[in-house]
This record gives C-alpha cells, sequence and structure tokens, in this order.
C-alpha cells in the first residue's frame, strides 16, 4: 500500500505515452469528413482592405468554402474579448477576421477549407486583396502618440494605472541619501511551445458542438465562446483540450482562429481542422513582456531602500487579448517590494496599442518584468554605495517575524524566512571563494561576473471576490471530484489542465497519501468540459495551490465518510476510527478494522449501512483559497565574459526555491529548471523585433534565437521550505519562479563581470553584439 506519497519523487506516469509517440494531441485526431483550414492573413502593419476578391480561390478543384471577415461581420458574430476590466479602459471591438482595416502583420481576413491542406493553401494564396498601407508603429514609449490605431484610442493609450502613495514616494526621494536611475527594455518574447496551436470543429448529429483544442482552460474558451462570440447554448458546446504540448501561458486565451473554425463548421455542415505553422504561431499567437521602463530607487546612508518610482509602457498588440490588462497592472506593479519592506513605492503604467500582435501573459506573467526592475535597481544601488550585492539585499530583507507582510503595494505576503534561503544560496555557491577567485581572474584579463537574484511571486491568484473587485471577470476558484469506484479504484476530474506540469503524478500522489492506495489505483482526468465540473484551469502556479488543493479537500471529505461507514460496519463511534493506510481502524484495537476496499464496495451495496448518509463514494470540491501564495528564491548565476568577442557563457548557475511543502520534488526541480531555461533564452538570446514598419523580423527559429541545451548550465537547486498558511497541502506553487528570478541574476551577472570597466546596464538580450560594444565604448 502507498505510504508518504506527499514529498516522493516518483517519475511522471504520463511520460511513457509521450516518449512513445502515444500521445493524442489535437493534430492527431481525424475525423470523417473533414476540411481543413488556411487562413489569409494581412501581410502589412496597418492598412485599409479596399477589396477582397475570392472568386478564383473559390473555383479551385478541392475547395470547399471560404468565408470572410464581412461574413461573419453579417452573422453578428463577435471576436476575441478582454477578461479583466481597468478604470478608463478603452475597448475597441477585436473582430475574429478585419472587415475594412488590418492592424498587425498576421491579422486574419478570409478563410479557406478545402479537402486537404495542400488544396487549401493554393487556394489561400490566390485570394486577392487590395490594400491601401497605413503609418505603423510597433515601439511602445513610440505608440504614445504615434498613428493612431483605433479610433477609441486616438492617442493609443488603452489604460492609465497606477499603485501606490505618489506623494509619499516623492518625498522619500527628497530626502534620500542616494538615488539610482534605471531606463530598461523588457525584451518582447515569443512563447514556442513544443505543439503550435490547433483546432478541430464538429457540428454533432444532435446539433450540439465539439471543439478539440489546444487549450490551458477548456472551460474558459466555451464560457467566453458560447457567451459572448457565437451566441450558442453552453450545453450544447462540448470543448476538449487532449495532450497539450506546452503552453506557457500562449494557450490560455480564446484566439480568432478558434471562433472562425466553429462558425466555419457550423456554416460548411462538416468537421474543420486548422493547425498552426511554426512560422504562423510567431505573427498569430500571443507574445510576452514588451515593457519600456524608467525607473529609479532611492537609499539611505546605510543601504536601506527608503524609496522606489517607475513609470512603463507596456505594449498590448493591436488588441486587448483575454488577461492582457492585469498582466502590467496586478501582477507587476504589486509585485514591486520584492522581498524587501519598501516603505514607499510608486507606479503607472500606461497599457499602449501598437502595430503588432497582441501581448499577454508569458510564463511569469508581470513578475518577471517586476523582479528585472526591482533586482537590477538593487544592485546598480550597490554599486554606487559601495556595498557587496549579497550585503545590501541582506540588510534589507524582510524579517521572518514580519509575516505575514503588508507591502505598500496591496500584497500581503503569507509567510517566508527570506534571509535562511540566501544564506543557503550563499553557502551552496561558495561565495567568498568565488569573489577571490573573480579578483584573480581580473588579473588574467578574465571577466567573471556573479549575479543575484532575490525573487518573489505571487500565485494561485485568490479569492474570487477580491479579484473580482480588480476587475477580473473570472473567479479564481478550483474543481475537483474524486469518486471512489465499487472495485476500489478512484478517478479524478479536475478543472485544472496538465500541458507539461505532471498532473497525472502529483494529483494522484495527493490521492493515494490521503487514501492509501497505490498510485497506480488513481487515474487523473481533465480536459473535457462534458466530464469535468467547471474549473478554471491551469496558469500563474495555480494548479498545486488551488486545483490540488481541492482534490486534497475531497480526499478530506471522502475520509470522513469512510470513517462513518467503517464505524457501522464495526459497531464503534466514528469518532473512535483512525484512517490511515487503507484501513479504517477501531482507536485502541487495532485487530477491528476494515480495508479501503470493503468499504468502497459496501458504499454501494449499501446492504449494511448507516441510514443517515447517502450511499456512494465521491466527493466533490470547490476550493476558493483566501489569500495568493507568495514562493520565493534566490538565484545566483556565475558568467564569463570574453573581453574579446562579447561572447557570454554561463558558468554556473544556483537557483534555491522556498516554493513551500513539495509534493514531487523530482518534478520540482524539472519545473525550476525549464524556467531558468527560458529566463537565460529572455537574458541573452531572444527578442521578437519589429521594424519601424511593423513587420516582423525575427519571425522564424533562423532569426529569433531559442537558446539550445549547450547554453545552458547544470542547474544547482536546493529548497528552504515555509508552508503557505492558506491552504491544506501548504504549497506556493513553482511553475513560474524560474523564469521570473533568472532574467535578473543573468544581467547582474553581465554587468558584474563588467563594471570595472564602468559598464552600469545593458538591455536584455544581453547579445555578443551588445556587450562588445560596452567593453570597447570609449576604444
Amino acid at each position: 500500500m502507498a505510504t508518504q506519497m506527499i514529498g516522493a519523487s516518483i517519475k511522471r506516469v504520463e511520460d511513457p505515452r509521450f516518449i512513445t509517440g502515444k500521445g493524442l494531441y489535437t493534430d492527431d485526431i481525424q475525423l470523417p469528413g473533414m476540411t481543413y483550414a488556411v487562413f489569409v492573413r494581412s501581410p502589412h502593419a496597418h492598412a485599409k482592405i479596399n477589396s477582397l476578391n475570392i472568386s478564383a480561390a473559390k473555383a479551385m478543384p478541392g475547395v470547399t468554402a471560404i468565408y470572410t471577415g464581412e461574413d461573419m461581420k453579417k452573422a453578428g458574430i463577435g471576436g476575441p474579448i478582454c477578461g479583466w476590466s481597468l478604470p478608463g479602459l478603452k475597448l475597441p471591438a477585436h473582430p475574429p477576421m478585419a472587415v475594412d482595416r488590418v492592424r498587425y502583420v498576421g491579422e486574419p481576413i478570409a478563410v479557406v477549407l478545402a479537402s486537404d491542406p495542400y488544396t487549401a493553401q493554393d487556394a489561400a494564396e490566390a485570394v486577392e486583396v487590395d490594400y491601401d498601407p497605413l503609418p505603423a508603429v510597433a515601439d511602445p514609449k513610440q505608440a504614445h502618440g504615434g498613428p493612431t490605431i483605433h479610433d477609441e484610442a486616438p492617442d493609443n493609450i488603452a489604460f492609465d494605472w497606477s499603485i501606490g502613495d505618489q506623494a509619499k514616494t516623492d518625498a522619500a526621494f527628497a530626502s534620500a541619501h542616494k538615488t539610482v536611475r534605471l531606463d530598461l527594455v523588457n525584451n518582447r518574447l515569443i512563447p514556442n511551445a513544443l505543439e503550435p496551436r490547433a483546432a478541430i470543429a464538429r457540428v454533432e448529429p444532435t446539433g450540439d458542438i465539439t471543439l478539440w483544442l489546444t487549450s490551458q482552460n477548456p472551460h474558459i474558451h466555451r464560457l467566453l465562446m458560447a457567451a459572448f462570440m457565437l451566441n450558442i447554448p453552453e450545453q450544447k458546446f462540448r470543448v476538449i483540450a487532449p495532450d497539450v504540448g506546452g503552453g506557457f501561458g500562449s494557450k490560455i486565451f480564446v484566439y480568432a482562429e478558434e471562433v472562425v473554425m466553429v462558425w466555419a463548421a457550423m456554416q460548411s455542415k462538416r468537421p474543420v481542422k486548422w493547425t498552426s505553422t511554426r512560422r504562423e504561431s510567431y505573427i498569430a499567437d500571443a507574445h510576452g513582456r514588451d515593457h519600456v521602463t524608467e525607473a529609479e530607487m532611492a537609499f539611505d546612508a546605510d543601504g536601506h531602500i527608503t524609496g522606489l518610482r517607475v513609470k512603463t509602457w507596456a505594449g498590448m498588440g493591436a488588441y486587448l487579448s483575454t488577461f492582457a490588462t492585469a498582466v502590467p497592472t496586478y501582477l507587476y506593479g504589486t509585485l514591486l517590494s520584492g522581498q524587501y519592506p519598501i516603505p514607499a513605492i510608486y507606479c503607472n503604467t500606461l497599457g499602449v496599442f501598437t502595430n503588432t500582435v497582441m501581448v499577454d501573459a508569458y510564463r511569469g506573467a508581470g513578475r518577471p518584468e517586476a523582479t528585472y526592475v526591482v533586482e537590477r535597481l538593487v544592485d546598480l544601488g550597490a554599486y554606487e554605495l559601495g556595498l557587496d550585492p549579497a550585503e545590501i539585499r541582506r540588510r534589507n530583507l524582510i524579517p521572518p517575524d514580519q509575516f505575514p507582510f503588508q507591502t505598500q503595494v496591496a500584497l500581503q505576503y503569507d509567510s517566508g524566512n527570506y534571509a535562511a534561503t540566501l544564506d543557503k544560496a550563499l553557502e551552496k555557491l561558495g561565495y567568498g571563494d568565488l569573489r577571490a577567485e573573480q579578483e584573480a581572474a581580473r588579473q588574467q584579463g578574465r571577466y567573471i561576473g556573479i549575479g543575484f537574484s532575490t525573487a518573489i511571486e505571487a500565485c494561485g491568484l485568490a479569492p474570487s471576490a477580491v479579484v473580482g473587485s480588480l476587475g477580473a471577470g473570472a473567479g479564481q476558484w478550483e474543481s475537483a471530484l474524486v469518486r471512489v469506484h465499487p472495485t476500489g479504484k478512484i478517478s479524478v476530474q479536475t478543472g485544472s489542465h496538465s500541458h507539461g506540469q505532471g498532473h497525472e503524478t502529483t494529483f494522484a500522489q495527493i490521492v493515494a497519501d490521503g487514501l492509501g492506495v497505490p498510485l497506480e489505483d488513481v487515474l487523473i482526468q481533465h480536459g473535457d468540459t462534458a466530464q469535468s465540473p467547471f474549473g478554471y484551469g491551469t496558469y500563474g502556479s495555480r494548479s498545486a495551490a488551488v486545483g490540488g488543493s481541492a482534490i486534497a479537500v475531497s480526499v478530506k471529505k471522502l475520509q470522513d465518510k469512510i470513517k462513518r461507514i467503517a464505524a457501522h460496519l464495526l459497531e464503534a463511534a466514528p469518532e473512535d476510527i483512525d484512517y490511515a493506510e487503507g484501513k479504517a481502524t477501531v482507536r485502541g484495537a487495532p485487530e477491528r478494522f476494515k480495508t479501503f476496499g470493503e468499504v468502497a464496495l459496501q458504499a454501494y451495496l449499501a446492504h449494511n449501512y448507516p441510514t443517515d448518509i447517502e450511499p456512494g463514494l465521491e466527493a466533490t470540491t470547490f476550493f476558493d483559497p483566501t489569500n495568493f501564495t507568495f514562493p520565493y528564491c534566490v538565484h545566483i548565476a556565475v558568467v564569463e565574459v570574453d573581453g574579446g568577442t562579447g561572447q557570454v557563457e554561463v558558468k554556473r548557475y544556483i537557483a534555491v526555491d522556498d516554493v513551500g511543502n513539495i509534493i514531487n520534488p523530482m518534478i520540482v526541480a524539472g519545473q525550476i529548471h525549464g524556467g531558468v531555461a527560458q529566463g537565460i533564452g529572455q537574458a541573452l538570446y531572444e527578442s521578437a523585433v519589429y521594424d519601424e514598419n511593423g513587420q516582423l523580423v525575427t519571425g522564424s527559429m533562423m532569426d529569433y534565437a531559442v537558446p539550445k541545451a549547450r547554453y545552458i548550465p547544470m542547474i544547482e537547486t536546493d529548497q528552504t521550505i515555509t508552508p503557505a498558511p492558506q491552504n491544506p497541502l501548504g504549497v506556493k506553487g513553482v511553475g513560474e519562479i524560474g523564469a521570473i528570478a533568472s532574467p535578473a541574476a543573468i544581467a547582474n551577472a553581465v554587468v558584474d563581470a563588467l563594471k570595472h570597466l564602468g559598464v552600469t546596464h545593458i538591455d536584455m538580450p544581453i547579445t555578443v553584439q551588445k556587450v562588445y560594444a560596452a567593453i570597447h565604448a570609449d576604444a
């Protein structure tokens, strides 16, 4: 029988089917009579559509239908909506396909259906469109007051949002001993999930509609598409997210293509499949980051932070995506206190429309941007004050006896011992010896740098009433149905969704641990709105803290019912029954017990059964936490910079994280590794670059530099543990912390390597060319 499954490093049970090619992804699904869709997309970033001629394309053999934006407009079909409101928000309509005007390269204007994908592609290329190009703008700061993209926002400002006390912050700067300032760019990123987006829609003989989709939250897709876009009854619309090959946030959102697929299937009366190409995903999937920031930090004479002032221009793209408005506001400004008790903070964010594809949540979503601002300024402050970067952080960390800690930017941190995490990281690194090695290397003309990032994350967003008051158009609870079958086998239906996180293992561990059954007796099911209870899906490191907690509460309900049934069978009082390791035992009489299987069978036979409880053995929970969770970490990067070429090599990477209690250490380590790899990619290699005409010049992997395995060092992980008090598992979340901390750690390490040359900042991505230019700036 299973014992102490929580905390065990168990290999992921889902992996064998993936590594043997037996996963079932959306594009694997084949349906009788299926047609294939290809979109006609705008080659211009901004243009009027003068005319659209589909006659030649429609006449091609094998073409079954062509639909345009005008067709959908006449049918009253809506496009994607923004699900997070802000005061004064400008919210232009986002059509599923453009009608009179295009606003970014890649915007769909028509869709071709054909009997095979090659014919559909040929026909799409035969559609004739006459455009009148208009001025375009892609840079967030330049877009403010640039060529108007939407009439509803003539200055291109979607929102103007602030948090903190401006007067108090200004006073802190006026009285500061030292202030430092940086102009920062948080580079725009392309998600690059292994599986591109895909969708298949079919109208069933009953008139119901089924949509297979690459989604991180199928219930939300069903709700938004049924109620706000397609105007169809929600109960007659089924969304299935089968195996999904990664998302990193990019598959949270409702996209225009998905709306078009359902409507096209309804019109054509045949199943329709669309699978994005990689090049198409670069121009059509939501990007991440894209901040331009002016930031200042104030210090007293002892190096304590006394104030922080931030102004950010956040690129939104041409339209507002599902959660786009939350990312540079409530997921960014509220995290600007970092791990420090900063007494005065003020942040102003301008959300700016640009002639680019939309920007929304990407792994970390606002938290990496906030960490980068804070940690770069702390390092610059250390340099200006003549303090060691580790020492200035130690002086400023929130002491453990001050938790729960209320920040000046709305959040109340739950628990932590930040100094212990810093101590462990420094010890693991061998900090004193490495500083000596660094100095010796400089004498030899070698540039070694050590970079710190003390990061914090807010995840498991909650409670629903709070996020609703902040503008969220959705709740933030999660659901779980744990069903024990008559044979004692168990199925769990969760509203969370797995696309690489390992839910089928960790969620099974929670159940196996709580009910004392073998792991293989637990089946985790997710992704089908016709089977699982309504849930909000997977994003924001919420799966374990919220979805796992819903499962844990359901398990507790089952334990209580098992005790009552067993008490009846054993002729004992329920309060005298202990349940552990799959047995309900009379306390003090270990020979008197009933096994889990015996109780499960009796729950369904109900032959010898308590009269005051219903038959069956299952429990449903909708878990709504009382607060966010706040994982934190200290990450330290060690780099060596080649002074002759500007090449940066990451020599070591230390990651000491506190993610609360740990369900599966192996999976936790894997999540940290993946996040760090993505953060290194942002820091050194990746950037989605648009030219002055709004053309994406990094439109393929030939130009967009996804890091290769050889660029990522062996990541040395360790943990401290301070349990989260607001959920029954004590977990905090781990999926994003690596991506949150690592860009700042790498950037700080590169600057540390070059500070003796007078280098104080290099914008990400810190490419060879930028480093070489910084080294030779005075040459």
